[in-house]
């Protein structure tokens, strides 16, 4: 049986500077793409707020849109198509990490798996720009 002891075992944990993801590019990109997320969720909740005003009706669709012109909501949707654009790209970028394909036991390159992403990207973009400009 072991006696008391005033002295007690503690992990190591060295100090970790508060801007550390600063240090290298890589860490950089890792904290951009995380922050691109609640970028993400304001346009999906500013998507979601749009359709409720359309279906509330005429009066509710036009509250939004001068709602949604005020410089402020400008400015946030301008921030967040950026970091929308820069978490797609990032992402597709990281699809040859994700998804392994071996063709008679060779591994297909990167850039085959992510170029048809970023062509539907264009494709896609294309095609509702089209529909929503006529």
């Amino acid at each position: 049986m072991t006696g008391y002891t005033e002295f007690r075992q503690r992990l190591y944990r060295p100090r970790v500077p508060l801007l550390w993801w600063l240090q290298r590019r890589s860490y950089l990109v890792f904290v951009l793409r995380e922050l691109t997320s609640v970028f993400v969720a304001w346009s999906v909740a500013f998507t979601l707020v749009a359709v409720h005003a359309v279906m509330q009706g005429a009066e509710a669709y036009r509250r939004f849109l001068d709602w949604s012109a005020t410089p402020w909501v400008l400015a946030i949707n301008v921030l967040a198509l950026l970091f929308v654009v820069f978490h797609a790209v990032t992402w597709f970028n990281l699809t040859p990490q994700a998804i392994v394909v071996r063709v008679r036991g060779r591994r297909v390159p990167g850039i085959l798996i992510a170029a048809p992403h970023f062509a539907a990207w264009v494709v896609l973009s294309a095609l509702l720009t089209w529909i929503i400009l006529g």
